[in-house]
């Protein structure tokens, strides 16, 4: 993840072309209940505004190089979609259609898989990226955008890396190797 962009902007018609090869990932019952909003470089920062506060902006070590990203995308869910879904005959009898049937809500799998498919693109692309999770003003981000009836998953804001990114806190802790969390199973 890059949190320090150099305001390079994103072509905003390849970005909408990008995230459209994103939505291949896959979507449950075909449900198609993930989507995807892009903003241009001249609308981070007052998206950056929305979606923070007073207390991250002044403390953050990224925030300065966050507004510097050449376009965002905001990445929602419709899980009304998914309960219509499998309400729909073929799918009635496994009872979701009722959203507190769900043990794991689909939605977001499939947001995940579709906002990993277009980190990679991005990544291929020669592009930089950063997922930003929503832990604040999910609603207030939702107003500002004009979006109803959807639930805000995450945040990737885009562009090309300044060099000047600060290392996660994260990378400092003790972690099993990739290798070390991998199971072989013998039944």
């Amino acid at each position: 993840m890059t949190r320090s962009f150099d305001g390079t902007p994103v072509d905003e018609a390849w970005l909408d072309e990008l995230c459209a090869e994103a939505l291949w990932s896959p979507t449950a019952g075909n449900s198609a209940g993930v989507r995807l909003y892009t903003l241009g470089a001249e609308h981070v920062a007052a998206y950056v505004d929305v979606a923070s506060d007073e207390a991250w902006r002044a403390s953050s070590r990224r925030y300065e190089g966050i507004l510097r990203a050449g376009g965002v995308v905001l990445v929602t869910t419709r899980p009304q979609d998914y309960l219509t879904r499998y309400g729909e005959a073929d799918k009635m009898a496994s009872g979701l259609s009722d959203r507190q049937n769900w043990p794991l809500p689909y939605w977001h799998t499939d947001a995940a898989m579709t906002t990993m498919a277009l980190l990679l693109l991005l990544e291929e692309s020669t592009w930089q990226a950063a997922i930003w999770g929503n832990f604040r003003n999910n609603e207030e981000v939702l107003r500002w955008a004009g979006i109803d009836d959807e639930e805000l998953f995450a945040t990737v804001f885009v562009g090309r890396s300044d060099g000047a990114d600060v290392a996660s806190n994260s990378l400092k802790r003790p972690v099993p190797t990739r290798f070390e969390r991998v199971r072989r199973l013998n039944p």
